[in-house]
């Protein structure tokens, strides 16, 4: 019998890393936050995408979905905006965790949400809808952003006011951030729209494009202009297709990793 025989089988190397949740930030009843322990070896372009899961229960497989890091590719702790669903295979178990707990990550993030997959313009319009604001928690505070466009909007819609989660952060903290604080005041803007209350911008996004409002709103010349303007979407999957078809009607088209273009959307959350 030879020593190779006698060797024990190597160890697999586990796919996920396992952190510690250092904080949660309940927003509503169907909106919460969360961060976790970076791992050292962790490198990820602001906008990327990795899965995020906990162990099955009673010894079964884990449950893993896809999360936009809300953080950005500087930061030393990694950050998650979640929705809670009842029933939902993760959610219904992620939205109980606490500081202290475990969270599985996986190793290895992608996605289309990066300024890589974009060519040059002027400026960034990053159109979110609930948890599709992640990526751009993650984009406005990356000093690219800043250095390759002359200013950024995020534009989030939600149904209800108390929905606007980060509202504060993007009118008043990011103002203060000692790396991008000075480039936000001057760069960024926030337009936040409701869909079901009122408010000072109401309705979808999509109808203020149409209508028009959202240039009035913004003191902009109506229209996208593919030469200077470039957009990036997240969200629902029908404002996806519609907010897509929209920008293409004004002559942009859609760009990837493997060919930048004038917009972006993330596939993997559209099915």
């Amino acid at each position: 019998m030879t020593d190779a025989a006698l060797s024990p089988a190597p160890v697999k190397a586990s796919p996920f890393n396992e952190l510690e949740v250092l904080w949660v930030r309940h927003w509503t009843d169907s909106l919460f936050s969360f961060g976790v322990k970076r791992p050292e070896d962790f490198r990820f372009r602001s906008g990327e995408f990795v899965m995020i899961g906990l162990p099955g229960e009673d010894g079964g497989k884990p449950v893993l979905r896809a999360y936009s890091i809300a953080s950005p590719c500087w930061a030393e702790e990694l950050e998650f905006f979640s929705i809670k669903v009842a029933d939902g295979p993760l959610t219904s178990r992620l939205q109980k965790i606490v500081a202290g707990d475990t969270v599985l990550m996986g190793k290895k993030p992608t996605g289309t949400l990066v300024l890589d997959a974009l060519t040059g313009g002027e400026r960034l319009f990053l159109i979110g809808t609930g948890t599709g604001l992640a990526p751009w928690l993650s984009v406005a505070r990356d000093p690219e952003t800043y250095s390759r466009f002359g200013h950024v909007y995020v534009i989030h819609t939600v149904r209800s006011v108390a929905d606007l989660a980060y509202r504060d952060f993007f009118t008043r903290e990011i103002h203060d951030d000692p790396l991008i604080g000075d480039e936000a005041r001057a760069q960024l803007t926030y337009y936040p729209t409701v869909t079901r209350e009122e408010f000072v911008t109401p309705g979808r996004i999509t109808d203020r494009i149409k209508s028009g409002d959202f240039f009035r709103d913004l003191g902009l010349p109506e229209g996208f202009d593919p030469a200077r303007d470039r957009a990036m979407l997240c969200g629902s999957m029908a404002m996806i297709k519609e907010a897509g078809e929209l920008l293409e009607t004004y002559g942009l088209k859609e760009g990837s990793n493997a060919e930048p273009a004038d917009y972006v959307l993330e596939r993997a959350f559209v099915g």
